[in-house]
């Protein structure tokens, strides 16, 4: 070894690294530092191949294989008896006789019933009151208990309790309540204020407004929760602001609390207006359509149809349309909300 190549070996031990050997390979940077081989760190083109062989290996339906018995239940439950019920408003359905193809008659048969006109516009008129009523109240009650405080937060899961009610127990308790005595709860109540007793759900001229009062209670408490929610996201600055200009409470609420929460209100709307259109079980428990139908809704009747009178074919078109009226409404408001926006 020459005297210069034992300079340039000293000098490289002084530096912490390695001498190259011919070729440009060796296992120290240009500039001497400690990292790690050049072959050895991981390039983006590595990590894609990696990526790909992992997906290809079967990497890719784990989170399909958590979602598999929720979508199976979905399935099972949902999605095929929809089908079945689509087939089954085109046919004269005979259980253990076979089907038999009649194309539109069911649905010319809903149509023109007189019976299932007037629960159609019992629904609708169901449906705004009730929808209506528990978004006002819903909107109240959020109101008085937005905070942090704990006892509001014992309060609000106090309000909240209706909603985790079975409505069958929500219905016996209203029955019980809306007793045509003088004993009554309710007559009694109206009894102090020097009311006289009312039928509420055995006279046909209060029967309606019994069930709206119902379906009222049971759905604000839910709408509350989702103005809460809507709520913690409205500036306090404009609060503030309006405060500071002279606004009054009411007026605060209608030009900073609404408009913060029109998207809440989209939601809740179309949420309140599909829980109307459906109404079946507290109608189904406290009159069962009467009395002398004036509580009868597209729902009762469809049971009836489908499961009294055993004319499966028409109560699956009842429920067809249904689901078809619902779907517009749904459709309709998103549109208008968009044009809004615009």
């Amino acid at each position: 070894m020459t005297s210069v190549d034992q300079v340039k070996s000293a000098a490289g031990t002084a530096t912490g690294s390695t001498p190259r050997a011919p070729g440009g390979r060796g296992s120290s940077s240009a500039t001497g530092g400690s990292g790690p081989p050049a072959s050895r760190r991981p390039r983006n083109g590595h990590v894609t191949s990696r990526r790909i062989r992992n997906r290809r290996a079967g990497k890719w339906w784990t989170p399909w294989l958590f979602l598999a018995p929720a979508l199976i239940l979905f399935l099972y439950f949902k999605f095929i008896p929809m089908a079945s019920a689509l087939t089954m408003s085109f046919q004269d359905v005979q259980p253990y006789l076979g089907n038999r193809w009649v194309g539109g008659e069911n649905y010319a048969t809903v149509l023109s019933s007189d019976g299932f006109r007037e629960a159609a516009w019992h629904t609708v008129v169901l449906a705004v009151g009730q929808t209506l009523g528990s978004m006002l109240l819903g909107l109240t009650l959020a109101l008085l208990m937005e905070g942090q405080g704990r006892k509001l937060g014992f309060v609000r899961s106090a309000a909240f309790l209706p909603v985790v009610v079975p409505i069958a127990v929500v219905a016996e308790l209203w029955r019980i309540m809306y007793h045509p005595t003088e004993d009554g709860m309710l007559n009694s109540l109206l009894g102090l204020v020097g009311f006289g007793p009312s039928g509420f759900i055995n006279d046909p001229d209060t029967s309606m407004v019994s069930i709206m009062l119902t379906g009222i209670w049971r759905g604000a408490p839910y709408d509350m929760m989702i103005f809460l929610a809507g709520l913690a996201g409205v500036d306090r600055g404009l609060y503030e602001a309006a405060k500071v200009d002279g606004a009054s409470r009411f007026q605060r609420i209608r030009h900073v609390t609404v408009p913060g929460l029109r998207a809440v209100l989209t939601i809740l709307f179309i949420l309140a207006a599909i829980r109307g259109l459906r109404v079946f079980t507290e109608v189904f428990l406290l009159t069962n359509g009467g009395p002398d139908g004036s509580t009868e809704v597209v729902m009762t009747v469809i049971y009836k149809l489908g499961l009294e009178q055993n004319r499966l074919g028409v109560g699956a078109a009842g429920a067809v349309l249904l689901f078809l009226a619902t779907l517009l409404l749904t459709v309709g408001v998103h549109l208008f909300r968009r044009r809004g926006n615009e």
